[in-house]
C-alpha cells in the first residue's frame, strides 16, 4: 500500500475517525494493528520477518539493560546486530551476489547452469532495520531505558507513516510519544494538512510527471551525455528523486501531526546549499545523522587523527551508498 493510492485513502478514512474516538492505550493497539494491515497489504508473509526482528531486538534490549557484565552486554549487542544485518544482507544483497558469482564463473569459462533462488526484497526493510538497531544500541550505551510495554515498542517500529519510506526516527524521540497520551492541537492539524497537500503535490504533480521523462531517457532513448536530451534527463532525475522522497516524508509528517505525533524533518532545501558537506546535512537528514551517530562516531569519528578521520568518512559514505541497494554503481557513488 502506497500513500498515493486510492486504497490508502480508503484505509485512512477508516483509521482516523476510529483513532480519534479511542483512549490512549486503545489508540496504540489500534494503530499497531492498522500498521500491520498497511504493511501486510503488500505481502502478508513479510509480516513474520518484521515481527521476528522487532521482537528479537525488544528482548535483547531488556537483557542488555538487566545485565551488568560488560562482556555479556557486548555479546548481546553483537547478537542483535548480527541478526539484523544478516536479515538485511540476505534479503537485500543475495540476488546481487548470486548473479555476480555466475557472471564471474562465466568470465573464467565456467558455465553455471544451476537454479538460483530469487529472494524478494521486503519493502521498507532498510528503514525498520535501522530503526530497531538504533534502539538496541541506545539501550546498550545507557542513553535510553528499555521500554516496558511491548505494544509501545512495536508501534514505534511498525508505525505506518514512517514504516516503508522513513524518516528513520530514533527511539528516544518517538517512543515517549507512544508511551504518553497524545494531545492533538488545532495548530498541529492545520500544519499536518498543509504538509500532506505539499507532499502529494511533490509526489504526484512533480515526481510522477518527471518520471515519464526519466524513464524515457533511461530506457535508452537519450545517448549518455551526447546531447541536450541526456542532460535534461539527468536533471529531471535529480528533481524526481527529491520530489518523490521528500514528498513521502512530508506526507508521513503530516499524517503524524493529525494523530498527535511529531516526526523529524527529513529534507531542508538540499539543492539550495553551496557545498557537499551542507548537502548531507539537508538531504535525507534522518539517514545522514543515523550514519554519523551510529557508524562514523562508533568508528572513532575525528578523534583519532586526520588519516583515520578520512578513513572513517570514506567507510561511512560507502556503506551509506550500499544502504541504497546492491551493485557497483551505489558502491562507487558512495566512494565518490
Amino acid at each position: 500500500m502506497v500513500f498515493n493510492s486510492l486504497i490508502f485513502l480508503a484505509f485512512l478514512a477508516v483509521v482516523l475517525p476510529v483513532y480519534y474516538r479511542l483512549p490512549h492505550r486503545a489508540q496504540n493497539w489500534f494503530l499497531l494493528f492498522a500498521s500491520w494491515f498497511f504493511y501486510g497489504w503488500w505481502n502478508v508473509w513479510f509480516l513474520g520477518l518484521l515481527w521476528f526482528t522487532s521482537l528479537f531486538d525488544y528482548f535483547c534490549a531488556h537483557w542488555i539493560e538487566r545485565t551488568e557484565n560488560p562482556r555479556r552486554r557486548k555479546w548481546l549487542l553483537a547478537g542483535s546486530m548480527t541478526v539484523n544485518l544478516t536479515v538485511l544482507g540476505v534479503f537485500k544483497y543475495f540476488n546481487f551476489f548470486a548473479d555476480s558469482a555466475v557472471n564471474l564463473l562465466g568470465a573464467f569459462g565456467f558455465h553455471a547452469d544451476v537454479p538460483t533462488l530469487r529472494v524478494i526484497l521486503p519493502i521498507g526493510i532498510s528503514f525498520y532495520t535501522f530503526l530497531s538497531m538504533s534502539y538496541t544500541i541506545d539501550v546498550y550505551r545507557r542513553e535510553l531505558k528499555a521500554t516496558a510495554r511491548l505494544v509501545d515498542y512495536q508501534l514505534f517500529v511498525c508505525y505506518f507513516p514512517h514504516l516503508v519510506a522513513g524518516p528513520i526516527v530514533r527511539a528516544s524521540y518517538l517512543l515517549p510519544q507512544c508511551e504518553q497520551p497524545r494531545v492533538i492541537k488545532s495548530e498541529q492539524v492545520v500544519n499536518g494538512i498543509w504538509l500532506i497537500l505539499l507532499g502529494y503535490f511533490k509526489k504526484v504533480v512533480l515526481g510522477d510527471r518527471l518520471a515519464q521523462a526519466v524513464n524515457w531517457g533511461f530506457a535508452g532513448h537519450a545517448a549518455p551525455l551526447a546531447d541536450a536530451n541526456a542532460w535534461l534527463v539527468i536533471y529531471a532525475f535529480a528533481f524526481q528523486i527529491y520530489a518523490d522522497f521528500s514528498g513521502y516524508s512530508d506526507i508521513a509528517r503530516g499524517l503524524s501531526k493529525l494523530m498527535g505525533f511529531e516526526l523529524v524533518e527529513n529534507f531542508k532545501s538540499p539543492y539550495l546549499v553551496t557545498n557537499p558537506s551542507d548537502f548531507w546535512r539537508h538531504w535525507h537528514i534522518s539517514l545522514s545523522t543515523w550514519l554519523r551517530d551510529y557508524l562514523y562516531i562508533s568508528l572513532g569519528g575525528n578523534r583519532l587523527g586526520r588519516l583515520r578521520t578520512y578513513l572513517n568518512l570514506m567507510l561511512t559514505m560507502i556503506l551509506g551508498g550500499l544502504w541504497h541497494g546492491a551493485g557497483a554503481a551505489v558502491f562507487l557513488w558512495g566512494f565518490f
